[in-house]
């Protein structure tokens, strides 16, 4: 008996030793996700959210991983899947993609046609459920930031969002709406209709308001899977 009581006591006390496995949460996009773990030109929205979790003593129930490159559209994104982020066992992703599959039709000539962005964007959903990872989806933001629509991009841009939207809708996938959220600030904030320095500093990449507003949103979607 006296064994029995002792091989329990060791069981507890390794139990409580043993260090709780983190939530990993990985951020799959662009170059507004590449500078999301950077100190400069601004604090980046995932740096950010290790603040929220900090505040919120969860820092050892998390690890944030940001997987961004600049330029990329969702065939990039497809295309480094494996390499990038299925091979680093995540238990949740963010995609956010779309503002260059959009904003590169006319600055560089390129972009990506939106039955082809549709179905790349599922196929990387594909390949996420089929390791059993829990997918969040993301509209891009913006490509200026008047509040009137009169921004160059925003038709083609509300277009990709509407097939984002809709793609989580019949999947039962979380979204974080950034488009809506992001327009619905510069209802609030931006009375000169200024095409620029809201929420970003050259109408696409982050100022520091706008990694705060994003790292809020993405926290409180991480939140919901607890």
């Amino acid at each position: 008996m006296k064994n029995l009581f002792f091989i329990l006591s060791v069981v507890l006390i390794s139990c409580a030793f043993t260090q709780q496995k983190k939530t990993k949460v990985i951020f799959f996009g662009d170059s507004i996700t590449e500078l999301g773990v950077k100190e400069k030109p601004y604090k980046g929205y995932i740096l950010k959210m290790d603040s929220l979790c900090a505040v919120e003593k969860k820092s050892e129930q998390y690890e944030f991983m940001g997987s961004g490159i600049s330029a990329n559209k969702v065939y990039d994104l497809y295309l480094r899947l494996e390499e990038d982020v299925l091979s680093k066992n995540p238990d949740i992703v963010f995609i956010w993609v779309g503002v260059n599959d959009v904003w590169h039709k006319t600055l560089l000539g390129t972009g990506t046609d939106a039955d082809k962005f549709e179905r790349f964007y599922l196929a990387i959903l594909k390949k996420l459920k089929e390791k059993n990872i829990k997918a969040v989806l993301v509209t891009p933001a913006v490509v200026g930031e008047k509040t009137d629509m009169s921004n160059p991009l925003d038709s083609d841009l509300n277009k990709y969002c509407n097939i984002i939207r809709v793609i989580a809708k019949k999947n039962d996938l979380p979204l974080v709406d950034l488009r809506n959220e992001f327009h619905e600030y510069y209802q609030n904030n931006n009375p000169n209709n200024e095409e620029k320095n809201i929420l970003t500093y050259d109408k696409v990449h982050l100022n520091t308001k706008g990694n705060q507003l994003v790292a809020e949103l993405m926290w409180k979607a991480v939140k919901t899977f607890n």
